[in-house]
């Protein structure tokens, strides 16, 4: 499972119009067949410059890749996404499972102790 995840933050106005027809014309990446538990959100707190995130979930690489080169993607990253937000952070986890207090590595190559990640 892949859980891919973006803060953002619009040039448009809070509250305006245009904000809210973004928000509306994102929902729709839902749509794309490999998209699971999609969700919008809107930043609380002062902590960091974001306003806004969402996060998908894939089934593996396959059906992240399939998202990623999906027209309905591409279309709204050049024709919604490149014009309206003015910065973003972009990240993509993948589950740990810990056993015996070892993390697997990246890539599920040899474990490591949780101890040393300190």
């Amino acid at each position: 499972m892949i859980r891919h995840t973006v803060v953002f933050k619009l040039r448009h106005s809070a509250g305006s119009p245009q904000e809210r027809d973004f928000l509306t014309a994102i929902q729709k990446l839902a749509d794309i067949p490999t998209v699971k538990n999609f969700e919008r959100y809107r930043q609380v707190s002062k902590k960091n410059i974001y306003t806004f995130g969402l996060s998908m979930d894939f089934a593996g690489p396959a059906d992240y890749q399939t998202y990623n080169q999906h027209p309905d993607h591409v279309t709204f990253v050049e024709n919604r996404w490149k014009p309206e937000v003015t910065d973003f952070m972009e990240i993509d986890y993948e589950p740990l499972a810990i056993n015996n207090g070892k993390l697997p590595a990246a890539g599920g190559g040899k474990t490591c102790s949780v101890e040393s990640m300190e």
